[in-house]
């Protein structure tokens, strides 16, 4: 497959040739109002760069797997849970999700929240909480400063 070598942003975090997608199918797994595109995939690198929005007031899946996330975002304001602990995101945070650790990102009630996702090309189907670690999770969550 011939790729572009220049794919313009068409405005609104759309990108030429960029196929806008569902985040998951829907029932696979708890989420609200997320979309995601993959910016690059190919053989010559094995990671996949990804944008997800998550609109406002929406969520993804909390989830767990064996391979990193690591996650810049580019837009708005939400949250991130990694691990146990939770912090506030806006524009240009980093975060690293390591391996088998719980995590979910949230779009704040009144804004958007975009963000880029490098991961393997080649990784784990997610883990989803089973109704006691779910509960766990809540109990023990700490707000992390911001």
């Amino acid at each position: 497959m011939s790729e572009s070598i220049v794919r313009h942003h068409r405005g609104d975090f759309l990108w030429d040739d960029v196929a806008l997608l569902r985040y998951k199918e829907d029932g696979a797994a708890p989420f609200r109002d997320v979309t995601r595109q993959v910016l690059f995939a190919g053989d010559e690198i094995p990671a996949q760069w990804r944008y997800f929005e998550v609109a406002r007031g929406g969520f993804t899946t909390l989830e767990r797997h064996e391979h990193v996330h690591n996650v810049m975002v580019l837009h708005g304001r939400g949250e991130c849970r990694v691990g146990d602990g939770v912090w506030p995101l806006a524009p240009y945070d980093l975060v690293r999700v390591p391996p088998l650790t719980w995590h979910q990102f949230r779009a704040a009630e009144d804004s958007a929240l975009g963000f880029l996702c490098l991961v393997p090309t080649q990784r784990d189907r997610p883990q989803l909480p089973t109704t006691e670690e779910r509960e766990a999770l809540g109990a023990g969550t700490r707000r992390a400063a911001g």
